[in-house]
């Protein structure tokens, strides 16, 4: 059976690997040149379904709870298993009772229990919660390894905009995000930093409570950290604004002082996809497969969602092969 998926962020590369893993004839096609400049190249990484209760629905941790573990299988060596530690400076440690609220799978600590955690946060903060269970990855190794991987097992990619007319298909699955225009969808701004320095050290990504402008940052290889993430209803691409520079380097410097310091290597932009109530869908009309609203869960829901997909398609076809055996 020959499968066409358009689009080669996280819910395409994720979907291949599904369909590609159950044999089937696997084509990606994408308008960007290369796996890059996406919303899912733009993302923090992280593996959160109990933290991300604190704004979200159940079902993103009953759909997400099993994301580390995919990507382990999938891509062995890429998944942290650090955990999540989440703080608030003194004046906002009402913050932090509200976080614990509305989220589980968490254990209150103590400033000791913070610094054996994360020694350079040492003396900054008195109390936190550790999501010992939850886990990270750097999506942009992750995208292009999988994408290495994929080609390994027969898929084939197809980058540009000759790549939009492709030869005829069983199957096409539509898995474009924002582009996919699909009613109620709406897209989710988000905008993010990424800054480099040695005298910063972090196990894990550390979420930082604030009334206003909560971020997060996730440590990567090299002395990197990404900063993230703004979430502003709109779907206007184009550069980062100012206020969220100001915004994001504020966080991080509240974090810690030393990142006062740091090279801003690199800032960027992405727009999530979202349904009115911010939950993903996978839909199917005729031949066509459509798989988003992931909004800000891209690596944490695809999994999920492309195990569903690749259910109803492959299962679907199945059911016409039995059919057709029957009739003649």
């Amino acid at each position: 059976m020959k499968l066409l998926i358009r689009g080669a962020g996280v819910t395409g590369l994720t979907l291949a690997h599904e369909l590609a893993s159950r044999g089937a004839d696997v084509t990606v096609v994408d308008i960007k040149r290369q796996i890059a400049g996406n919303a899912s190249w733009q993302a923090g990484g992280m593996l959160a379904p109990w933290c991300e209760l604190e704004s979200a629905e159940d079902a993103v941790l009953t759909l997400g709870r099993g994301a580390a573990d995919w990507w382990d299988a999938a891509l062995p060596g890429h998944v942290m298993r650090n955990g999540t530690l989440v703080v608030a400076p003194a004046r906002d440690v009402a913050e932090l009772d509200r976080f614990g609220r509305r989220t589980s799978g968490y254990r209150a600590i103590d400033a000791e229990a913070i610094a054996a955690l994360e020694p350079d946060l040492e003396g900054s903060f008195t109390r936190a919660l550790f999501f010992a269970d939850e886990a990270h990855l750097d999506p942009r190794r992750a995208l292009l390894r999988l994408q290495q991987k994929l080609v390994g097992m027969g898929v084939r990619f197809e980058f540009g905009y000759g790549a939009v007319h492709q030869p005829s298909c069983d199957v096409e699955a539509d898995c474009t995000g924002i582009a996919g225009r699909q009613p109620e969808l709406r897209g989710v701004r988000g905008e993010m930093l990424i800054l480099k320095t040695s005298d910063v050290s972090l196990a894990r990504p550390v979420r930082l409570l604030h009334p206003r402008v909560p971020v997060y940052i996730v440590p990567r290889s090299g002395n990197l950290f990404m900063v993230g993430a703004t979430m502003i209803e709109s779907d206007a691409a184009g550069p980062i604004s100012a206020r969220s520079v100001l915004e994001l380097l504020n966080a991080a410097y509240a974090l810690h002082p030393a990142f006062g310091e740091a090279e801003l290597v690199e800032t960027g932009t992405g727009i999530r996809p979202a349904f009115t109530d911010n939950l993903p869908r996978v839909e199917r009309e005729g031949n066509t497969i459509r798989i988003n609203g992931l909004y800000r869960h891209g690596f944490l829901l695809a999994p999920a969602m492309a195990r569903q997909a690749a259910v109803m398609i492959l299962g679907t076809e199945m059911e016409k092969e039995r059919a057709d055996e029957a009739h003649h």
